[in-house]
Parts: structure tokens; C-alpha cells; sequence
């Protein structure tokens, strides 16, 4: 519960349960997630989750990027990083290292790379 409070520290953000419930899921992630992937673990219904969504991501908490599936993803906003997805299965995966991207006059947050994962390309050259 700290690690969340923290996260809320110096925001116009209230804790409630289902705000600390979304948190506490992201918290514990080590990739983006979906609404889908985490409706079974909430007690609320889609339209509150989106709520609370919309104020993590003004209140700069939360990061979301849409894939390949067109599901919107979700995570703690913590470092800049790079996520790969993959074309084939639409995994994702936060890559740690760091992207030389740059654009002068530009702040770059988020970089998305796609192609295709290790795992399929295994299948494929199988």
C-alpha cells in the first residue's frame, strides 16, 4: 500500500478502493496490461476502470499504448522504455534497453518496436 500512495503523492488524486485495486494490479505487473487481462481480478465494471484509467493518465500515473489487437495497454508510468510487440502473436514485451531515438525539439516517452518474437521466429524457422 506504501509503493501506491507513493505513486498518488503530490497528485489531485483520491485513493479509493477501486483505484488502489487498479494500482495494486499494475504494481505487481512486469508488462502492459489489458482491461481483459485484469477484469477477472477487479470488482468493478468496465466503465469505472476506464474512469480511473483516464485520471491515472492525467495525473501522468499511468502510461497506455494501443497493439496490434487494438486493445489499448496499460502500466505504471516509471522510467522511459521501449515495448515490442510482436506481429505474429501480438506479445508484449518491455525491452530494457535503451532506445537511442531522438528528435530535437521533441520528448520522446514511449517508443513501440514491432516485429516478429523470438518465440515465432523459432516456429517459423522450425
Amino acid at each position: 500500500m506504501k509503493n501506491i500512495e507513493a505513486l498518488v503523492l503530490n497528485t489531485n488524486i483520491k485513493l479509493t478502493s477501486a483505484r488502489v485495486a487498479i494500482l495494486e494490479i499494475f504494481a505487481k505487473s512486469t508488462k502492459p496490461l489489458s482491461y481483459e487481462d485484469i477484469k477477472e481480478n477487479l470488482l468493478m465494471d468496465k466503465a469505472t476502470f476506464y474512469r480511473n484509467i483516464s485520471k491515472f493518465e492525467e495525473e501522468n500515473i499511468v502510461n497506455s499504448f494501443e497493439s496490434n489487437d487494438k486493445k489499448r495497454y496499460f502500466e505504471i508510468k516509471k522510467n522511459a522504455h521501449s515495448h515490442f510487440v510482436c506481429s505474429t502473436c501480438s506479445k508484449i514485451e518491455c525491452l530494457s534497453e535503451k532506445s537511442n531515438i531522438s528528435l530535437p525539439g521533441y520528448k520522446i516517452e514511449n517508443v513501440i518496436i514491432k516485429g516478429i518474437c523470438q518465440s515465432c521466429m523459432k516456429e517459423i524457422n522450425d
